[in-house]
Parts: C-alpha cells; sequence; structure tokens
C-alpha cells in the first residue's frame, strides 16, 4: 500500500521517496525549448509555506528581478487536487484569473498526472504552466536573466564556485531539505531511524563546515546558503516536532542557530518568511501526520533576531554587491506572521 504525499509517495514499510520528475521545461535568452527570457511575459506561482518555493522568492528579491517577473501567492493550505489563490480577492489570481493552480498545469498538457507543485512559472499570454523544475529556477534566475538584474545584485551562483556549490547542494538536498521529510513521512520505524541518523549527521557536517567559516561556500552568499534556509526556518517551528526530527532543536545547535539567525536578518530572508503560514500549512494539510488539524502557537520567535556574532568570520552578504531595497508594498509579510 502506498500514499501520495508532499509531491512524493510513501510505501507501508518502505522510506518517503520524493517525486523528482518535474516540467523541466527552460526560459533562457535564447529560447531554446520555445520560451525566451522576457520581462512581464511569465508569472512566479509561489506558497510562503513551502520551503521549495520560498527559495525562489528570496532569489527573486536578492537578484531585483519583481519588476521581470510577476508573483502570485497561493494561501498555505490546498486539498489533493491543487494549491489555490484563496489569499486573493474573490479566491482568484489577479493576473492568470484562476482559482487553482491546477488550472495552469492542464493548460500545458489536460491529462497531467503528477502533483500540482509549487512553484511553478506560468506563460500569462497562454495561461500554461512553462516549468516546475524548483531547482533549476532560481539557477536560470542568477544566470540567465542578468539583464534584468538590480545594480548591486549578488553573485549567487558565481562560475568559479559552481562546482563546489553543486557538490554541496546535492548533499544538503538529499540529506536535510528531503531529509527531514524522509523523518515525517517515514512508512516504518526503520525507515524513520535511517532517516533521523542520516540527518542528524548531515547537520553535525554542516555545524563543522559553519564553525570557521561565514557561509556555506565562499565568503558570501550563494545558492547554497538559499536553500539550507528554508529549511532551518522551518525547523523549530515544523520539523523538529511534526516530523520528529527531535535530536535537537535548532536553537539549542549554536552555531546553525547563530548562521541561520545571520541570514534571516539579511534582507531577503527573514523578510520572506511566514511563520504562520507555515505552521499552517503542514499541520492543517498533513491529516494523516496531524489528523486533529490543531496548529501549535509556539515556539516563541523573538530568538530570531537576538544578535548572532556571525561578523567576526568575516565574509560580506552581498560581496561587492548591495542589500535588496525592502519588499513591494503588496509582497510584505503581513504583520505579525514573522518574528519581531
Amino acid at each position: 500500500m502506498s500514499s501520495e504525499t508532499e509531491a512524493g509517495y510513501v510505501t507501508t514499510g518502505k522510506e518517503f521517496k520524493r517525486d523528482t520528475n518535474y516540467i523541466t521545461t527552460r526560459i533562457d535568452r535564447a529560447g531554446s525549448d520555445g520560451y525566451p527570457v522576457e520581462a512581464g511575459r511569465y508569472r512566479l506561482v509561489v506558497a510562503r509555506a513551502c520551503p521549495w518555493a520560498n527559495r525562489t522568492i528570496i532569489v527573486r528579491r536578492l537578484l531585483g528581478l519583481e519588476d521581470a517577473i510577476s508573483m502570485g501567492m497561493c494561501g498555505p493550505t490546498h486539498d489533493q487536487r491543487s494549491w489555490t489563490f484563496d489569499l486573493d480577492p474573490g479566491g482568484v489570481d489577479p493576473v492568470l484569473k484562476i482559482e487553482r493552480l491546477q488550472q495552469a498545469y492542464f493548460a500545458r498538457d489536460p491529462e497531467y498526472p503528477r502533483g500540482i507543485t509549487v512553484p511553478a512559472i506560468v506563460d500569462v499570454p497562454t495561461g500554461q504552466v512553462v516549468t516546475n523544475d524548483y531547482a533549476q529556477i532560481t539557477l536560470d534566475f542568477s544566470t540567465e536573466w542578468t539583464e534584468f538584474h538590480r545594480d548591486g545584485a549578488p553573485q549567487l551562483y558565481p562560475e568559479h564556485l559552481r562546482e563546489e556549490i553543486d557538490t554541496v547542494n546535492k548533499r544538503v538536498f538529499t540529506e536535510v531539505n528531503n531529509g527531514v521529510y524522509r523523518c515525517g513521512f517515514a512508512g516504518s520505524q526503520q525507515a524513520y531511524d535511517e532517516a533521523y541518523d542520516r540527518l542528524f549527521t548531515a547537520l553535525d557536517w554542516l555545524t563543522e563546515r559553519l564553525t570557521a567559516q561565514r557561509y556555506l561556500v565562499g565568503d558570501t552568499i550563494t545558492e547554497a546558503d538559499v536553500r539550507l534556509f528554508t529549511t532551518l526556518a522551518r525547523f523549530d517551528p515544523v520539523y523538529h516536532g511534526h516530523f520528529k526530527c527531535n535530536r535537537s532543536k535548532l536553537s539549542e545547535l549554536p552555531v546553525l542557530w547563530a548562521y541561520a539567525r545571520d541570514l534571516f536578518q539579511t534582507p531577503g530572508f527573514g523578510d520572506t518568511t511566514d511563520f504562520v503560514q507555515i505552521k499552517q500549512h503542514y499541520y492543517i494539510v498533513h491529516s494523516d501526520v496531524n489528523p486533529s488539524g490543531i496548529v501549535p502557537k509556539g515556539p516563541d520567535l523573538s530568538g530570531w533576531l537576538t544578535e548572532h556574532g556571525r561578523e567576526a568570520l568575516g565574509g560580506r552578504p552581498f560581496g561587492d554587491g548591495t542589500p535588496p531595497p525592502p519588499p513591494k508594498p503588496a509582497e510584505v509579510v503581513p504583520a505579525g506572521h514573522s518574528a519581531g
């Protein structure tokens, strides 16, 4: 017996397997797949609750792509069919004119057989999903959309560091980003125990790596930091309890906790993080894990704004670039949904 959950599936007695078959169409300068880089043509559809979507929100903001790529926001919960635009007036996306993201997937392929996932980039003129390949989306934001980067945009995927970034990202994805899901959706005690051990072995490795350097690769923020941050931000509110990743809270791991606070307090990270929606998503949608649907009130989030002391390790968050300006008013995290 198996069940689908969070764009993956669980077989009784086995470990959680993530479905990694995404729509891999690229948007690039050459338009090699029929979709050239073009300001105003595409809409990035996200949900703040989702860590994979949160990455694209962060990178879009750090690079200053807000005017080139519009953003549609789904609510924190969804049913088995699709993410919905219930945050918008009338529950309809104001640009795409649809109620469910599923409609954009079916516009591309009426027989689309897989999960309806965020992030997704939609071609506005046709209403069709172009891609939901979240790992490639942020890399293409860095490498293909350079014409539309803001002045002072950081180099998140610099060519001379790409091999190391890719190596770090592979382990972080396998053992941490996806590792928490393997714990939470384990189909047996053995599968859970193995997932738990792999996760905390990787967190210990990251602790060792980040003890003497401020960022994961090089001395500036890169794609690798973005990918790790969205999991760390959800660790204490969700993964520690809901997914049983409970050897330690993030706040009990001094190096990783300081690293996460350093990023959270950097423009583009904390100001795109919505803890209320994060908790609503996991505790309400995952009815198999949390049948009551009760969303916990904790943890206390005030610690995210405390001093982290990571400046002592050197490094420059944006390298030769500058911090992004404040978020557009329509994209500000609602009051009371983040730390502070």
